[in-house]
């Protein structure tokens, strides 16, 4: 499984017959989701939920992950095809945040829970722990408003709903970005709304950046 976890989808162009990595790393970004989301559910109990989404969505960003993967070294062991050899495929952050996932989810199938939790939690506690304290963390409603500025596209929008008694409101933020919907989020108070919705909308971009990069890569 750890050889399956580090073998890029070109490799398998290259060899007829071997599996790629992709289903592992399917399987590991779910798995890492749950890993940070419990640890920083019970390690914050302060943070409501408009401050823990985005606090995950910093830890297990591609960016976040391709550094942990150069720092494991896990791309001298990627197994490349030919054309991402000499493209600099063992550089290349889609490559490896994409097999730090894979590896995730081999270590999942291969080993118990606690272990798991152990090992990943052995990774990301100190990259946790020093997101938490970062001030832009907590700010994705200026990352978003930086977003547009720098692509000239409008100010992203907010609609807010409400529910509940005035001693339990609960609101609804939903966030649009070029007249598309871009992320929904819930909170106490419209500000922890907002932001909930600001951070899956940076989350999804950082995705469909990252997807993009990895669809042009030969």
């Amino acid at each position: 499984m750890l050889v399956e976890a580090l073998t890029h989808r070109s490799w398998c162009a290259d060899h007829a017959g071997t599996s790629s990595n992709e289903r592992l790393e399917f399987l590991g970004d779910a798995v890492l989701a749950l890993v940070v989301t419990d640890h920083i559910y019970t390690a914050y109990p302060e943070m409501a939920e408009g401050q823990l989404a985005p606090l995950r969505a910093e830890v297990v960003r591609a960016e976040a992950l391709a550094d942990l993967a150069v720092e494991l070294q896990l791309g001298k062991a990627l197994r490349l095809g030919r054309g991402e050899e000499v493209s600099g495929g063992r550089e290349k952050l889609s490559i490896l945040s994409d097999a730090m996932e894979a590896v995730i989810g081999a270590v999942y199938l291969d080993a118990p829970w606690e272990k798991l939790i152990e090992l990943v939690r052995g990774w990301l506690d100190d990259r946790i722990a020093a997101a938490s304290e970062r001030p832009g963390i907590r700010d994705f409603k200026t990352r978003l408003q930086e977003y547009c500025a720098r692509s000239g596209q409008n100010a992203p929008e907010y609609r807010l709903t409400e529910r509940g008694p005035d001693h339990a409101k609960q609101f609804l933020a939903v966030v649009h970005m070029g007249g598309e919907e871009r992320g929904r989020g819930r909170g106490r108070s419209k500000k922890q709304a907002e932001q909930a919705a600001a951070a899956l909308a940076w989350q999804t971009l950082n995705h469909d950046e990252v997807a993009a990069v990895s669809g042009a890569a030969p």
